[in-house]
């Protein structure tokens, strides 16, 4: 709203109505052009005006029902679904096509009209530009959902169903006051939700982009999975192997991406996802350096096999793994002081992204630091790349093993330093 200072002619009342039906003219105008471009490809039922007028209508009408009561509310609501109506009915029957987008679409903006009057107006903004960007992108969404199968598509139902019926039963209360189950099925969600995008990119342009883009991508979704599936390749196909090799040094990187991405889901302050920033940005310089030098490689129609992050096992054993590392965080640090806490790194060796949600959850309940938050995590990614070469051994060929060890000892041994140096910056700004 703007303040009444600013315009002194102007009565406050007055200057809120029309403020409010300012912002829904421009959410109208926002949809309704994406809409409206529809038109040079074929007869669009609702453009910027319907849509515009629509949102208006649904702050007067919210507005209005606060002096001739709530039976406004309801009348336009009906006016508005039976227009939507109209709109499916138009396209299904009398043009032969499918689809209910427009129809949904109108109605919702009738909705974010109702959202202005009432005052929220950041949520009435966001939801209008993700809803242009859905509409926007019919044509890409549309590309990643055909790339998926009908049992991933199930998968994902099921595990977001089942979450989020769990979600409202379970006790706010921790158990024995070291977990709390809803933070558990929030952050598992947020993992599995982040690795699914990179599984749903790898799906579709996994193939095109070869073995590197898929070790890039597979690596977003799980590192560990990733390079196991790079391994096996190596053992199957000998001739792969300096793609696999390169798959495999970008499994790092995408590691490191992962790892943010989920320091910051868990703690948006952003503080525990800054001081794990610098040694990760010298273990991705050096790893890219690798690759810089690796043998020009041209791409090959061949990608890795990851299972969904979304069907119920991979998510579960992550749930299972988070808060085992959890608790074993929590007696540590109770035990120990920090130098307790760091021992949880060592679940880095299964799933590095795993501790830094529990790293940054206790960061933000104040049960630990959030510097030695953020030391934990990166010991975890540092431990997780260490591994990497050891299930190399386990489960692809000796050759690719021998060409990779060095290399990623090397990365190790910059994370370390980095990590040392970093440390001792931070302590010495303290004092």
């Amino acid at each position: 709203m703007i303040p009444a200072e600013i315009t002194p002619g102007l009565d406050p009342f007055l200057l809120d109505i029309l403020t409010k039906i300012g912002l829904s003219l421009l959410i109208g105008v926002l949809i309704g052009l994406e809409r409206e471009s529809w038109r040079q490809d074929k007869k669009i039922s609702a453009g910027v005006r319907t849509f515009t007028i629509t949102c208006i209508l649904g702050t007067l009408s919210s507005f209005l029902a606060d002096y001739v009561g709530y039976a406004i509310l309801f009348i336009t609501a009906v006016f508005v679904g039976i227009n939507c109506v109209i709109i499916v009915y138009e396209a299904n029957v009398v043009r032969g096509r499918s689809g209910l987008t427009t129809a949904v679409a109108l109605f919702s903006t009738y909705l974010l009209g109702i959202l202005v009057a009432k005052g929220f107006f950041q949520i009435a903004i966001i939801l209008a530009v993700i809803i242009t960007f859905l509409l926007i992108e019919k044509k890409p969404l549309h590309s990643l959902a055909e790339s998926l199968s009908e049992r991933e598509i199930i998968d994902a139902l099921q595990f977001i169903v089942i979450a989020f019926i769990l979600y409202p039963i379970v006790p706010d209360e921790p158990v024995y006051d070291v977990v709390s189950l809803k933070s558990v099925i929030l952050i598992v969600v947020l993992v599995s939700a982040v690795s699914f995008i990179s599984y749903v990119l790898l799906r579709k342009t996994g193939v095109k982009g070869g073995i590197a883009y898929s070790g890039f991508l597979g690596g977003l979704a799980s590192s560990v999975a990733a390079i196991v599936s790079l391994s096996n390749i190596s053992r199957t196909k000998p001739s792969l192997i300096e793609h696999v090799y390169v798959g495999s040094l970008l499994t790092v990187v995408s590691m490191i991406i992962r790892d943010l991405i989920i320091a910051f889901l868990i703690d948006t302050s952003g503080r525990v996802t800054f001081l794990m920033i610098p040694p990760f940005i010298i273990m991705s310089l050096v790893t890219y350096l690798m690759v810089r030098k690796a043998k020009n490689v041209p791409p090959v129609q061949e990608t890795i096999s990851l299972k969904s992050p979304f069907a119920i096992v991979p998510a579960l054993k992550f749930g299972i793994l988070f808060t085992i590392i959890l608790v074993i965080a929590n007696i540590t640090y109770s035990i120990g002081g920090p130098l307790g806490t760091y021992a949880t790194a060592l679940g880095g060796i299964a799933s590095s992204s795993a501790v830094t949600a529990s790293m940054a959850s206790l960061a933000i309940e104040g049960k630990v630091s959030y510097h030695t938050a953020a030391q934990t995590a990166v010991v975890a990614g540092i431990i997780s790349t260490l591994s990497k070469p050891v299930y190399m051994k386990i489960t692809g060929a000796n050759r690719l093993f021998r060409k990779v060890a060095f290399y990623f000892v090397l990365i190790t041994l910059s994370g370390i330093a980095s990590l040392a140096v970093w440390n001792y910056y931070i302590s010495s700004t303290m004092i």
